[in-house]
């Protein structure tokens, strides 16, 4: 499965909900200079427990309990992070370690859910995403990181666009420098009995994700769009008995060249609408037509339509860019939009943001937040300093 970006959806993508943080022992006290965002507001206030709280190979689907009292001003933050999945967690983690003061706030909906076990991320294939997740929460606890559960409804902008206010679903908000939009984005299978029930299991998305697992079994492909030849064509790679049900895509409306690429890699080609998945003893057996065949399959691969969760960034303005699979924002190599302050990583960015990639690019935005605030405070007081006498 892709990205564990939560938050708002799977994120494949993607991605959580867990314990709190705390601040770094022995750390009582900030050492840069005050922003505007750093002044009491309607401040939300996460639950906070210790870094040393175990999560690893659990599946917590609640926020842990407090256990200390809520430290004043809990809503005045460097950066918030919304989604807390692969790419949320991993800023997270560079930023906490930066010594930021970091708020993670996160739905607890990642994209990968359905998926028993992630693969294709070294030292971690074939660990369960949620125990992924978990893990992820306690390292970044430990660095002072707070999570929330909670959704974030609205952002916002003021101050002459230095300062973000994140609204809540609970009615509280938050205030941050910067923000990171890693919300993910939602799988919509095809409307077919049986593909969502077993979505994850035998019906699956990702030969990257899940073709090693059944490789050689007898595969079946559901189209969605004459671009699902192409998806017939790379599962050859795992298993050479593969057949392409045509469902509502046209025969006529496969290209020439996919038809004889076909043909060469032995892929068998089904016209006809699909009805349903066959099951027996609770496993795929096979996929029935309309007129009442069934071919009998072990797997059956689809390629759900991205629908990306993107309505934060789109309400302040973020500019936007229209790919086949849905309408994801403008980002530079860092992963910054076209909106100062605000950033996005993971499957928010794009539908291939597999959990690996999308770590990566919610690493390398955190580090360059970091580097956004150290040189824009640093400037300020070169700015406010009177001149050298020479």
């Amino acid at each position: 499965m892709a990205e564990a970006d939560g938050p708002t959806g799977p994120d494949g993508s993607g991605a959580p909900h867990g314990p709190t943080g705390t601040h770094r022992e022995n750390e009582t006290h900030r050492t840069t200079r005050p922003h505007p965002a750093d002044e009491p507001r309607d401040a939300a206030e996460p639950h906070r427990t210790t870094g040393a709280h175990r999560m690893a190979g659990t599946h917590d689907t609640a926020m842990a309990r407090d256990t200390t009292d809520a430290q004043p001003g809990a809503g005045r933050y460097e950066v918030i992070i919304v989604g807390g999945g692969a790419a949320g967690l991993s800023a997270a983690l560079v930023l906490g370690r930066a010594r930021r003061r970091t708020l993670v706030i996160d739905a607890g909906e990642p994209r990968n859910a359905p998926a028993a076990h992630m693969q294709g991320f070294l030292s971690r294939d074939g660990m369960p995403p949620a125990q992924f997740l978990a893990v992820g929460r306690e390292e970044v606890a430990r660095y002072g990181v707070e999570l929330l559960r909670d959704r974030a409804v609205e952002v916002s902008r003021s101050d002459g666009g230095t300062v973000f206010t994140v609204t809540l679903a609970g009615g509280r908000s938050a205030r941050s420098r910067h923000v990171v939009v890693a919300t993910g984005l939602t799988d919509e299978l095809p409307a077919v009995p049986g593909v969502a029930e077993r979505f994850g299991r035998d019906v699956l998305h990702c030969p990257y994700c899940h073709g090693w697992e059944v490789r050689d079994q007898a595969f079946g492909v559901l189209a969605t769009s004459p671009l699902s030849a192409h998806q017939a064509l790379m599962v050859t790679q795992w298993s050479k008995d593969v057949t392409l049900f045509l469902h509502t895509v046209a025969e006529q409306e496969l290209a020439d060249e996919d038809r004889r690429r076909l043909a060469v890699a032995g892929v068998t080609v089904v016209p006809g609408e699909v009805a349903g998945i066959v099951t027996e003893d609770d496993r795929l057996t096979g996929v029935r037509l309309a007129d009442g065949t069934v071919h009998r399959r072990e797997v059956v691969f689809t390629a759900p339509r991205a629908v990306p969760h993107t309505g934060l960034l789109e309400s302040l303005g973020a500019e936007m860019r229209d790919t086949p699979s849905g309408a994801y924002p403008v980002v530079d190599e860092r992963g910054l939009t076209s909106v100062p302050g605000l950033w996005a990583a993971g499957n928010a960015t794009g539908f291939t943001e597999q959990v690996v990639n999308a770590a990566s690019r919610g690493y390398r935005a955190g580090a360059a937040i970091n580097g956004e605030l150290l040189f824009t405070d640093l400037d300020a007081v070169v700015q406010a300093e009177p001149a050298q006498q020479g």
